[in-house]
């Protein structure tokens, strides 16, 4: 039995790998191949409040940082400690904040980063990293740093098509947090050259869909008013995702922010926001689809907080 699981596993890995191959060859060809056999796979995702951004701060903003986060936000902490989280000798400061609009991992590294420790934008629980990591391979991502043992479970790193950087990790004990308020989308941006092989490769390893693909996105989500750039937007059981898809002409702080989170009145969240040390860095602005604001933590966090308009 356990023989023809292995084989089993190996076939559909190697039918994965070549519908991407195939699509990658065909630009034009949809996501219907490589999605079809990806849905043979287990889902591997858990829920959105347990996938976390991943904020790296100096030891000496490391409070500063926590305190204005839940200022602005609301919600809880963890105990903070500090640990090796990295599969080569290293220590940094660690700590969860959980709020109701998304969960952020906080690092103070008290000793230089290893490589490529830093660059990973967010951090997806998985219910099996090593089915996670086959199926990631399978669907077009590179395994950067391979599985290893954590201080509560392991972890890996990949790196999806156009270079976008994300951890996937288990816990020996599953983790139990309450479901979100709303869910914060992971805002990637990636060059036109690689969107569609990105978009293929995280949908078919997500089971999502993208819900909306705008070719002519408006143009001030991006700091360029009265130009328009190609958007789409993917729903998951790992949450939200919106792809930016540009030139790589972009004014700051635009691609720095890797997550924008949906507050239900911006200018509440804006009053907290900077009676806890938070600076606007991009003035409120609005389009038909949301009200929003672009922020700096202390420690240099940068942030989209946007609201739902009003009907």
């Amino acid at each position: 039995m356990r023989m023809r699981k292995a084989l089993g596993v190996t076939r559909i890995t190697i039918l994965l790998a070549a519908a991407v191959a195939g699509l990658s060859l065909f630009p034009c060809a949809t996501l219907t191949i490589v999605q079809a056999i990806a849905a043979s796979q287990d889902q591997v995702a858990v829920g959105p409040q347990y996938d976390t951004t991943h904020v790296y701060v100096a030891p000496a903003d490391f409070d500063r940082f926590v305190s204005s986060v839940v200022g602005t936000f609301g919600g809880t902490t963890t105990k903070q400690g500090v640990f090796t989280v990295t599969p080569t000798p290293s220590s940094t400061m660690s700590q969860l904040v959980l709020t109701p609009v998304g969960t952020i991992s906080v690092f103070g590294f008290k000793t230089p980063i290893p490589y490529p420790f830093g660059a990973e934008r967010t951090g997806y629980l998985v219910t099996d990293l090593d089915a996670a990591l086959r199926v990631a391979r399978a669907t077009g991502a590179d395994v950067l740093v391979a599985s290893f043992n954590d201080p509560i479970g392991r972890d890996a790193i990949i790196q999806w098509p156009g270079g976008v950087n994300t951890q996937l990790y288990w816990h020996t004990t599953a983790p139990s947090y309450s479901p979100l308020q709303t869910i914060p989308e992971n805002r990637v941006y990636v060059s036109a050259d690689r969107s569609d092989e990105f978009v293929r490769s995280f949908v078919a390893f997500s089971h999502g869909s993208a819900v909306s693909d705008d070719a002519h996105a408006p143009g001030v989500e991006i700091g360029r008013p009265g130009d328009t750039y190609r958007r789409v937007r993917i729903e998951s059981q790992f949450g939200k995702l919106t792809v930016f898809v540009t030139d790589g002409h972009l004014p700051y702080p635009y691609g720095r922010e890797t997550t924008g989170y949906e507050v239900a009145n911006l200018a509440d969240t804006l009053t907290k926001a900077k009676a806890a040390g938070v600076e606007v860095v991009v003035p409120r602005y609005k389009t038909d689809e949301r009200d929003a604001v672009v922020v700096q933590f202390p420690g240099g966090y940068v942030a989209e907080i946007h609201s739902a308009p009003r009907k």
